[in-house]
C-alpha cells in the first residue's frame, strides 16, 4: 500500500513537471517559431536511426497519431519538414526535416544545453539516473499494459 501511495505522488508530480517542462520549452524556443510539441517532433526525427512515419513518431513520444499528423502538416506548411516516400508502406509517408527544420532544431538544442545544465544545480548524477530508471520502468509497464489491451 505504501508503494501505491508513493507511485501516486510520483505520478501527480510528473503531471506537474510535464506542465512546467512544456511551458519552459515553449519559452525557450518561441523566438525560433517552435513550440515544445514541434520541438518534440523534430527531436524524434533527429534522434531516430532511420526515417519515421507519423505513427512511429507518435508511439516513440507517447502522443496520439492524430496530434502528430496535425503538427506534421503544420510543420510542412512552415517549411520545417517534408513527407517522403516510405518503401515499406505506400500511404504512411516518412517525415524528414528540411534544412530549415534542421537549423531550428540545432538552435533549440543549443539553447537547451545551458538550460539543462542549470536545472542540475544541487542534484547528483546518481539522483538523476535513479529518477530516470524509475520513470522508465513505469513507462515500460504502462506500455506493456497498453499492448496487453490490444490482445
Amino acid at each position: 500500500m505504501k508503494q501505491a501511495a508513493a507511485v501516486t505522488a510520483l505520478i501527480l508530480e510528473t503531471f506537474r513537471l510535464n506542465g512546467r517542462l512544456l511551458a519552459a520549452g515553449d519559452g525557450l524556443v518561441r523566438s525560433l517559431d517552435l513550440t515544445s510539441a514541434r520541438w518534440q517532433v523534430l527531436g524524434a526525427i533527429a534522434t531516430a536511426p532511420l526515417p519515421l512515419s507519423v505513427a512511429q513518431i507518435a508511439r516513440s513520444m507517447g502522443l496520439t497519431r492524430q496530434a502528430v499528423q496535425r503538427l506534421a502538416n503544420e510543420m510542412e506548411r512552415d517549411g520545417l519538414l517534408r513527407f517522403a516516400a516510405n518503401p515499406n508502406h505506400q500511404r504512411a509517408k516518412h517525415i524528414v526535416m528540411t534544412p530549415r527544420g534542421e537549423t531550428a532544431y540545432a538552435a533549440a538544442m543549443k539553447r537547451q544545453a545551458p538550460w539543462a545544465q542549470a536545472l542540475t544545480h544541487g542534484l547528483t548524477a546518481q539522483q538523476i539516473a535513479a529518477a530516470t530508471v524509475t520513470l522508465k520502468q513505469l513507462r515500460q509497464r504502462l506500455e506493456r499494459d497498453d499492448s496487453d489491451e490490444g490482445d
